[in-house]
C-alpha cells in the first residue's frame, strides 16, 4: 500500500511537472534567460560597465543560475514516474552537466572556467530551436568526414609544400625558404588570396610555375571544398532525418485503457509509421483486385440447377 501511494505521488508530480515544463511560458522564460545570461557576459568585457557595475552583475548571475538550477529540476521532476527516460535525452544531460558544475568548488574558485562555462549556457538555446539543433547534429556527424577531409588536405599541402621548396626555395626564399614557410604560403593561396602576385612571381622563375599553380588551385580550392561541402549536406540530410524520426516521449498522464468489447478495431494505429502504413495501403488495395476479379468469375458462372438435373448451357453463353 505505501508503494502504490509513492508511485501514485510520483505520477502526479510528473504530470503536474510535464504540464508547466511543456508549457509555451516556460520556454520563452527560459530562452530570454539564455540570452540575458549571454548579453551579461559580454558587458563583463566593458572594464566601465565592470567597475561602476560589479556588484549587480553578480547578483544578476546569481539569479540565472538560481533560475537555471529551477528548470533543471523541474525537467527532473516531471520525468519521477520514468527517470530513465531523462538520461536518454543528450540534451538532458548537457543541462545538467552545465547547472552542476557551476555548484563545483574548483569551477567557481577558476573565473575562466567559469566564464567558458557560462558561455556554455549559449548553446542550450538549441534546445528551444529545432533548425539550430539540426545544424547542430550535422556538424557532429560531419566530424569522421571532416577529419578525412583534413587528412587529405594535410597531405596535399605538404606533397605541393616539398615540390615548391625544390623550385622555388633559392629564388623565393621569403615564401618558400622552408617547409613551414611554403605550408604557409600554399594555405593562405588555398582562399585564393593573392594567387595573381604568386602566379607572376612565378613565371618569372620559370614557364612550369604555372603549371604548378594552376594544378594546385583546382584541387585546393574547388575539389576539396567540393568535397567539404558533400560532406557537410550528407550530414545534414541525415540530421533532419534523424531529427524528424526521433520517437515522442509519452506522456505521462495519458493512462493505457484496453480496448472494451465493443471497440473499433480496425482504428488504426497512431504510432505506425509512415512505410508499414504504406504497405498496409498496397494489401488493402490488392485484397480489392482480389474480391472483383471473384465477384466477376460469380457472376460469369451460372448457379447450379435446382433439380440436379444437368442444364445445357446456350453455346454463346459458353463462349462468354
Amino acid at each position: 500500500m505505501p508503494q502504490q501511494q509513492f508511485s501514485h505521488a510520483r505520477g502526479v508530480l510528473a504530470r503536474r511537472c510535464t504540464a508547466v515544463v511543456q508549457a509555451r511560458w516556460f520556454a520563452v522564460t527560459v530562452f530570454s534567460l539564455i540570452l540575458a545570461n549571454a548579453a551579461l557576459l559580454g558587458a563583463e568585457t566593458y572594464s566601465g560597465i565592470v567597475a561602476g557595475w560589479q556588484h549587480w552583475l553578480r547578483l544578476a548571475e546569481h539569479v540565472c543560475l538560481v533560475a537555471f538550477t529551477l528548470e533543471i529540476v523541474l525537467r527532473l521532476a516531471a520525468h519521477a514516474d520514468r527517470p530513465g527516460a531523462f538520461f536518454k535525452d543528450p540534451w538532458n544531460l548537457f543541462d545538467l552537466a552545465v547547472v552542476l558544475c557551476a555548484f563545483l568548488p574548483v569551477v567557481r574558485e577558476n573565473t575562466t572556467v567559469l566564464r567558458l562555462l557560462r558561455l556554455a549556457r549559449v548553446l542550450r538555446t538549441a534546445r528551444f530551436l529545432p533548425q539550430l539543433r539540426i545544424v547542430l547534429m550535422a556538424v557532429v556527424r560531419s566530424l569522421p568526414g571532416t577529419l578525412s577531409f583534413l587528412l587529405v588536405g594535410a597531405l596535399l599541402l605538404y606533397v605541393y609544400a616539398m615540390v615548391g621548396w625544390v623550385f622555388f626555395g633559392s629564388h623565393d626564399p621569403e615564401h618558400y625558404g622552408s617547409i613551414g614557410r611554403a605550408v604557409l604560403t600554399l594555405f593562405l593561396l588555398m582562399t585564393l588570396d593573392g594567387i595573381g602576385d604568386a602566379v607572376h612571381g612565378g613565371l618569372d622563375i620559370s614557364r612550369w610555375s604555372l603549371l604548378y599553380y594552376g594544378s594546385y588551385v583546382l584541387l585546393a580550392s574547388f575539389v576539396l571544398v567540393n568535397v567539404l561541402i558533400g560532406v557537410v549536406i550528407t550530414s545534414l540530410d541525415e540530421a533532419r532525418e534523424m531529427d524528424g524520426a526521433a520517437p515522442a516521449e509519452p506522456r505521462p498522464h495519458a493512462e493505457r485503457t484496453e480496448p472494451g468489447p465493443h471497440a473499433d478495431r480496425t482504428e488504426p494505429r497512431p504510432y505506425a509509421d509512415r512505410t508499414e502504413r504504406t504497405a498496409l495501403a498496397h494489401r488493402i488495395e490488392e485484397a480489392r483486385r482480389a474480391l472483383d476479379a471473384l465477384e466477376r468469375e460469380l457472376v460469369r458462372t451460372p448457379p447450379p440447377p435446382v433439380d440436379g438435373t444437368r442444364r445445357r448451357i446456350p453455346t454463346a453463353q459458353r463462349r462468354d
